[in-house]
Parts: C-alpha cells; sequence; structure tokens
C-alpha cells in the first residue's frame, strides 16, 4: 500500500517559496482534482441541457469557479452536493441576460466557451477580464461566429466583448486552427443549439485535437451530433442537450506534475483514475516520459510512474500536449544530452507568453537554451541558484517546483498563482515531502 495524497486542504504560501530538495520518495498515491478542460465543459452542456445534470468530480480553482458564477448570472442553477458534486438545473430556457458584465479574470476556457453560448441569450452580454486577459486573442471566434450570423462587438480582437444574442444561424464557420482549439469546442458546443446544421471549416492544421476530441465526446454524451468532415467538423442542430449525470476524471495536465516529479527524483508516484481510456490528450505526457527513461505502468484504474535515475534528452513534437510543454522544460536540466521542443508557437498566447517565459526562466537558472517562433532546445549545464518567476501563470510555478525538488537553490516566486487551476497544489505537492518525513516549510 503506498501513502495517499488527498487534494483535501488548500495551502495558498506565501512567495517566494523556497523548494527544499526530495529525498526519493516510497510509493505515493497522488490523487489529482478534476480535469479544469472537462469541468468548464460540462459546465457549459449542462447549462445548455434540458433538466437535471449531477456534475462528480468537479475542479475547485479560480477558472470554474468564473465558469460557475458567470452561468448563475445568465440563469442557470448551480449547486454544491458533497465537496466535488456540482447539480446543474439547465436548459437554454433559462438563459437570460446578466445584470452587468460578466467577469472571467484570466480564464481563456471562460471566456471563449461563454462567447459562443452568449450567442443563445435573447439579450446583451458583456464579457469582461483582468488586464491579462485584455491581451488574449479571441479575433479568429469572434469572426467565425460573425460567420453564421452573430452580432458580436470587439474593438482590439481580445476582450472585452459585447454579444448580442437570442439566435444562432446554422451555416458555414471558418477559423485558422493553429492559434486555440477552444476555439472550435466553445462553437461546437453552442452549434449544437443553433436554427441550423453547422459545418465548422478547419484553415490550416489544427492545434491540440484531442481537446477537440474531448468536445466531440462530450457533446455526444449530452446528445449531440458532431461527426468529422474533410476539412472540420459538422455539427447537427439538435435543439436541445439532455442532463444526465456526468463524472469528472482527473486532470492529465496537472497530472503531469506528480509524473515528472517521480521522473525527476527517481521516486514512484501513482495517480488513479487517470489510465489507459483517459479522455485528455495531455495524458501522453507519460509517453514522453517513457521514451526519457522513466519506468510508465497503465492500467485501467490509474497510471504510475517510477523514475529509473537515468533521464535522456530527446526531440518531441508537443504541438497536441503543449500544456505540459513547461513540465518538460523544467526536468529537461536533469536529462543527459538536449531536450528539443517542437512545434509549439501557440503557447505564446496562452496566460503568458510561455515560450519565452520558459526560455527566460531556464537560462537565469544557468541552463543552456536556444530558440525560436516555435521551438526551444535545452541542454543542461549546472543549475544556478535563482528565484523563478511566474509571470502570473500557474503552469510556470508548478512545472519549475519540480525542478526545484531534485535540484538546490530554487525557489518559486508567486506560489500561489496556482489556485488557477490547482489551488490544492502546495497541499499535495508537501504531502509527497512529508511521506518521507519532510514537510515543505508552510
Amino acid at each position: 500500500m503506498g501513502t495517499s495524497v488527498r487534494p483535501e486542504l488548500r495551502v495558498f504560501p506565501k512567495g517566494p517559496l523556497a523548494i527544499p530538495v526530495l529525498p526519493t520518495p516510497p510509493h505515493v498515491v497522488w490523487a489529482v482534482p478534476g480535469s479544469k478542460s472537462i469541468t468548464n465543459r460540462a459546465l457549459v452542456l449542462a447549462a445548455l441541457a434540458d433538466g437535471v445534470t449531477r456534475l462528480e468530480g468537479v475542479l475547485h480553482s479560480d477558472d470554474t469557479l468564473h465558469m460557475r458564477r458567470a452561468l448563475e448570472a445568465l440563469g442557470v442553477t448551480v449547486r454544491d452536493e458533497g465537496p466535488t458534486t456540482w447539480v446543474v438545473e439547465g436548459g437554454r430556457g433559462r438563459l437570460a441576460p446578466p445584470a452587468q458584465p460578466l467577469f472571467v479574470g484570466n480564464s481563456g476556457t471562460t471566456v471563449r466557451f461563454l462567447t459562443a453560448l452568449a450567442c443563445l441569450v435573447p439579450g446583451e452580454v458583456r464579457l469582461v477580464g483582468d488586464a491579462a486577459m485584455a491581451r488574449r486573442p479571441i479575433q479568429d471566434l469572434v469572426d467565425g461566429l460573425r460567420g453564421l450570423g452573430a452580432d458580436i462587438e470587439c474593438a482590439t480582437g481580445c476582450p472585452p466583448l459585447t454579444v448580442r444574442g437570442g439566435r444562432l444561424p446554422g451555416g458555414v464557420a471558418r477559423m485558422r486552427g493553429d492559434r486555440s482549439s477552444q476555439y472550435f469546442s466553445a462553437l461546437i458546443m453552442a452549434a449544437g443549439l443553433a436554427e441550423g446544421d453547422v459545418e465548422i471549416a478547419i484553415e490550416g492544421s489544427l492545434v491540440s485535437r484531442p481537446y477537440v476530441e474531448i468536445t466531440r465526446r462530450m457533446v455526444r454524451d449530452f446528445g449531440g451530433d458532431v461527426s468529422a468532415t474533410p476539412d472540420g467538423f459538422r455539427v447537427r442542430a439538435v435543439g436541445a442537450y439532455r442532463g444526465r449525470e456526468y463524472r469528472i476524471e482527473p486532470d492529465a495536465s496537472s497530472a503531469s506534475y506528480a509524473f515528472a516529479l517521480a521522473a525527476a527524483t527517481g521516486g514512484s508516484i501513482e495517480v488513479p483514475g487517470l489510465g489507459v481510456d483517459a479522455l485528455q490528450g495531455d495524458y501522453a505526457f507519460v509517453d514522453v516520459l517513457a521514451r526519457m527513461g522513466a519506468e510508465v505502468e497503465k492500467s485501467a484504474t490509474g497510471t504510475r510512474v517510477r523514475g529509473t535515475g537515468r533521464l535522456t534528452g530527446i526531440e518531441v513534437d508537443m504541438h497536441h500536449i503543449s500544456d505540459t510543454v513547461m513540465t518538460l522544460a523544467a526536468i529537461a536540466p536533469l536529462a543527459t544530452g538536449t531536450t528539443r521542443i517542437v512545434n509549439v508557437a501557440n503557447i505564446r498566447i496562452k496566460e503568458t507568453d510561455r515560450l519565452a517565459a520558459t526560455v527566460a526562466e531556464l537560462e537565469r537558472l544557468g541552463q543552456g537554451v536556444e530558440h525560436g517562433d516555435d521551438w526551444l532546445a535545452v541542454t543542461p549545464r549546472p543549475i544556478h541558484p535563482a528565484i523563478v518567476r511566474s509571470y502570473g501563470d500557474h503552469r510556470m510555478a508548478m512545472s519549475f517546483a519540480v525542478l526545484g525538488a531534485a535540484r538546490s537553490g530554487i525557489s518559486i516566486e508567486e506560489p500561489a498563482v496556482v489556485a488557477k487551476t490547482y489551488p490544492g497544489f502546495w497541499d499535495d505537492f508537501g504531502r509527497v515531502y512529508r511521506a518521507v518525513g519532510a514537510p515543505l516549510p508552510f
């Protein structure tokens, strides 16, 4: 039996947080919370579905709370039923314009999914975010929805924006595929309630396609019909989705930190509930670790990674698992040889320019780094002690915490940013230390 790591406590240490080196842990079970991507998709589909939906395993985070509050402001009822269960009473007939603008913080899924959903709301919906959100592009989705007849005002190509909704005609929407898969997921979910079938044409290649496949499968689970076409997708107008019980699997992007920690420290960490049938494309990160030299055991009920004490640099195309780019880059200094990550230009329009931020912090730590518009290569060097900047980005903090557990001298500038997607990260991270009698200093 392993030591259980449960996400019950939410700890927000004040930065900078020094990360002590972790002695090789025993076999640890790390219960990663529910997927942010699946939680926010499930909330949207439940809001549009007639009747009652019971969502089990929901993630409590800044992003999902922004989505919940916005849907409640639009007339949807959401109530708690246990610590990770929400009951949603939805249906298009409940949707009504909010009394004031909907604040989405810096949640990309929330603003993009709600932009499409707002086209179905009879009235005006204004979406606003924080300063970082005002720099995050959304013009491609706006243009795609306008192609279907939607009335959207967006002065800068980034939020804030105003949608004057009530109807979404069918037709053909065209969008660039190399910016964000969330544009396509947003349109697919709303299009099921359009007045006619919707054809979505992809211009160029589609980035992070596994996330769109998650959306397609979930839409089908709620009674929709989405099929692939030679150049995109066809969404049949079904008129309504159906409420149901729906279980949300653990977040594969968040699990990458647990798996990387095992590979980096030579320990053994198991994530239950995330196995061979996982919906999320980021589950493929364990295959990347296996290529580097870690041992990976997959089953229907969970996945275990064991570090072997040897990591070898590799070249890997992470176009479709781009949320794990920083996890890999952060452990690249531990490998023998250069690690080259390619085809990831899309990470430049996330919470921050993640490619530039990752390069800057690896260089701050003394690593040899080369980079271009859509790639970076890390050649290990002796690590220089430093405070790693977070850039307001949760994944920067969590990724480099893993490196700090393997090499001394690393602190995280702004540890509280993990609340965006994983409020309990530091508590769960600390449980691994406590498993070997070495608690974190917070």
